[in-house]
């Protein structure tokens, strides 16, 4: 049993180092905008691009790294971005990376995109506060996908998030409950330059290159929905 878990925590480490070894602002900025791209041109994708259009932010992980032998556990870095509705303006980026164990019959690395739409005030509010935990002080739930899902959603938007995800081509809602987000500090303050609470991040309006293409995927996904 040491053994089992002894590799278990191997793979995990392993997982960890991958996603962490790449993950300069820019790296995840551009592959936040090609991970959004690719989702919303999924067929069964328009429940995702209907709840954006309305969403007080939008968390996005490129590659969340899940590796486990009985004893599993995920790690990932992300972007979050936050959205005044009033005015669709974009503001941030804060970066955070994603923490999480899970336990059961399991084996294997996998990776896999994950998007979370921040649905209300009080999810975008609890990121701010610079760690939460997923299902716990934060609600999340599986974000319906395809036209057929628009029956079983919850239209009042109830959850403080919802999430998607794609693993090699397949394309769900999906629940990462459990799993923390934390501020990302040492990325945080090569963006940024200073050091900044995640309030101070999300507070600075969305600008320059770097972020330009994410926020141009992000206006042509809400221009585009709302024409409909």
């Amino acid at each position: 049993m040491r053994r089992v878990v002894c590799l278990a925590l191997i793979l995990v480490l392993l997982a960890s180092s991958l996603a962490f070894a790449a993950q300069l602002p820019e790296t995840v900025l551009t592959n936040a905008a090609a991970v959004l791209k690719d989702m919303t041109q999924q067929p069964d994708s328009e429940q995702l691009k209907s709840i954006l259009k309305d969403a007080h932010g939008i968390a996005i992980f490129p590659s969340v790294i899940k590796a486990g032998l009985g004893i599993g556990g995920r790690y990932g870095e992300g972007v979050v971005l936050r959205r005044d509705t009033s005015t669709g303006t974009w503001y941030g980026p804060y970066f955070v990376e994603m923490k999480g164990l899970s336990y059961g019959l399991q084996a294997g690395i996998q990776s896999t995109a994950l998007v979370l739409v921040v649905a209300t005030e009080e999810g975008i509010r609890s990121l701010e506060d610079g760690r939460i935990t997923l299902g716990g002080n934060v609600s999340l739930a599986a974000g319906p996908v395809g036209r057929s899902a628009e029956a079983s959603m919850d239209v009042q938007l109830k959850a403080a998030m919802y999430s998607y995800s794609m693993s090699k081509g397949v394309f769900a809602g999906a629940s990462f409950e459990g799993a923390t987000i934390s501020n990302n500090a040492s990325t945080n303050k090569l963006y940024w330059e200073e050091t900044l609470t995640p309030e101070e991040m999300l507070d600075k309006k969305a600008k320059g290159t770097a972020i330009q293409e994410l926020l141009d995927e992000l206006t042509s996904i809400i221009e585009n929905s709302e024409d409909r």
